[in-house]
């Protein structure tokens, strides 16, 4: 597997190993000690969804003691996913990146706890998926709204981007406080 630094600290672009020919590819996954040294403590949960074009879910995260390391991949589709430091300790703090995964670039991305992680759907019948090192508790989850006036991403230009007039959000992420209206410790 190959591991790519992004602009935050902590999070890698990964790039598994994929063996094809005319027949198609089989590709590994491996959640091995390479991984661990990462912070990804271990699987505990594969998560799927599939979401329409124009569908954004975001910008989620677990607090304490629940938070969640992922590493997240498109299997079928395109996405453009997203993801914010909120570790007050980090140099990164407050900054955020994106990273278009598709079903034929084979990348994931490696998102550290401590970060709000969202995507975009870029096509119609998008799957994505997540592996997850920590347990879903309901009452631990948080989120900070996509268009979040603190972080600052430029959704107008993402949008114009790839042709999305609306973004389709959840009724909940629709509803978020801002990240100055809240104590997000990690």
């Amino acid at each position: 597997m190959k591991k790519i630094e992004t602009e935050l600290e902590d999070c890698y672009i990964l790039e598994p190993n994929r063996f094809g020919d005319n027949r198609g590819y089989f590709s590994p996954v491996y959640i091995n000690q390479e991984l661990k040294e990462l912070g990804f403590a271990g699987l505990v949960q594969i998560s799927r969804s599939k979401s329409s074009k124009g569908v954004l879910r975001g910008m989620h995260f677990q607090h304490n003691p629940k938070c969640q390391a992922k590493i997240v991949e498109v299997i079928k589709g395109r996405a453009l996913d997203v993801v914010v430091d909120l570790r007050k300790n980090s140099k990164t703090y407050k900054k955020w990146t994106s990273v278009l995964l598709t079903d034929e670039n084979n990348r994931q991305l490696y998102v550290p706890r401590g970060f709000a992680h969202g995507y975009l759907s870029l096509e119609d019948d998008t799957v994505f998926q997540y592996f997850i090192d920590n347990d879903y508790a309901p009452d631990m989850e948080g989120g900070i709204p996509y268009n979040d006036k603190s972080i600052g991403i430029d959704w107008n230009k993402i949008f114009e981007e790839y042709d999305i007039s609306v973004p389709n959000l959840s009724e909940k992420d629709t509803n978020r406080l801002e990240l100055t209206e809240q104590n997000i410790e990690f």
